[in-house]
């Protein structure tokens, strides 16, 4: 299924519970959409203009009954799904221009701005709980780690960080890997750690020993700007060749291809919340909604997925000449030139009150 956007989006995120989605776009605007599955059309429910500067990140919250979006703007916005009126707004969440939000627990999220800076919301106590200097340049991405309440982040510093949340410090960084890292997913239960770099490179990290990459998968021709972990040895790459693939880990290789965006970079990959739809974003301004099921039937082994994936869409064949692709060339650095301008300085602690 495609659904047309008004312009390229940033980020998309799947409702907890119902088959709606969201995404934010570069404009600032805010969109939300019904699906009843991806054969029928789907149904617009609300546009909304949520930010004066781009909209960067997009996330349920509190059981999907609000979505929270960031942007350049250091704002951070909640709007309500029913009716998409805005909630609540920090006008002044970040000192620099926000790029990621993920959910943590039932209540608490992480944001992460341009600065390398991530910070830790607690909606209980109505503040900001935890902030972390973990990098040095923008934060690309994070992923938590809910059975060590650890937070991993990825920079354009070319570093990786794992922030504890109990003991509010950053607990170890890698050295640098003289490449931006974009991505992170928590693989082979919990024992490595994949990031996608610039230049196409899956780089893995042994849990424990962060200093320096155990592995490297070259394979990729271009930048992994998304990494979305399908189960603990078989991870999904975005890539800004505009192919999504399903990917081996330990044994690394290619296992095959779900679909593509033509020559368009992909900005964002997610799961709805039974899985069984796959949700990319890319700069040709649509989001795809991909049926996937195949992928989880009876936890099937690795041959027979590879089958599966051949069949249900395309095979690593394709007459694909990557080296004519067209590149978006600085599209994570474009981003960084947006900064945003604060006006006002309402306090942190204010913002989840009226949530």
């Amino acid at each position: 299924m495609d659904i047309e956007l008004e312009d390229q989006p940033f980020d998309l995120d799947f409702h907890p519970a119902a088959p709606i989605v969201a995404v934010a776009l570069i404009t600032g605007r805010l969109q939300l959409f019904r699906y009843v599955d991806i054969s029928s059309e789907p149904e617009r429910l609300w546009t909304v203009t949520a930010h004066t500067e781009s909209c960067r990140a997009a996330r349920f919250i509190n059981a999907g009954s609000s979505v929270l979006t960031a942007s350049p703007d250091c704002s951070i916005l909640a709007t309500n799904v029913e009716t998409g009126q805005p909630v609540a707004r920090l006008d002044n969440a970040h000192g620099s221009a926000i790029n990621r939000l993920i959910n943590l627990t039932e209540t608490t999220i992480a944001s992460g701005d341009e600065d390398g800076t991530i910070k830790v919301w607690d909606t209980r106590q109505n503040s900001c709980c935890n902030k972390f200097k973990a990098h040095e340049d923008y934060i690309s991405d994070m992923e938590f780690v809910p059975d060590t309440m650890q937070l991993l982040g990825t920079s354009g510093d070319g570093t990786l960080s794992v922030c504890n949340l109990r003991k509010s410090k950053v607990h170890a960084r890698s050295e640098f890997s003289e490449d931006e890292l974009l991505s992170v997913a928590l693989m082979k239960n919990g024992k490595k750690v994949v990031c996608g770099s610039q230049e196409g490179v899956l780089l893995l990290y042994s849990w424990g020993y962060f200093k320096d990459c155990s592995d490297r998968f070259v394979g990729h021709p271009h930048s992994v700007d998304a990494l979305l972990k399908l189960d603990e040895d078989t991870v999904l790459t975005g890539s800004s060749d505009g192919i999504i693939r399903v990917v081996s880990i330990l044994p690394n290789k290619m296992i095959g291809v779900i679909g593509e965006h033509s020559s368009y970079p992909i900005e964002r990959l997610a799961f709805s919340h039974d899985r069984n739809v796959l949700g990319s974003a890319s700069h040709d301004q649509i989001l795809k909604l991909w049926d996937i099921h195949y992928l989880h039937e009876d936890d099937e082994p690795e041959t027979n997925k590879q089958e599966a994936v051949n069949d249900e869409k395309v095979d690593m064949d394709l007459d694909v000449d990557t080296e004519k692709r067209p590149r978006v060339a600085g599209s994570k650095r474009k981003k960084r030139a947006e900064k945003g301008q604060t006006s006002s300085q309402k306090q942190a602690s204010d913002f989840f009150a009226d949530i």
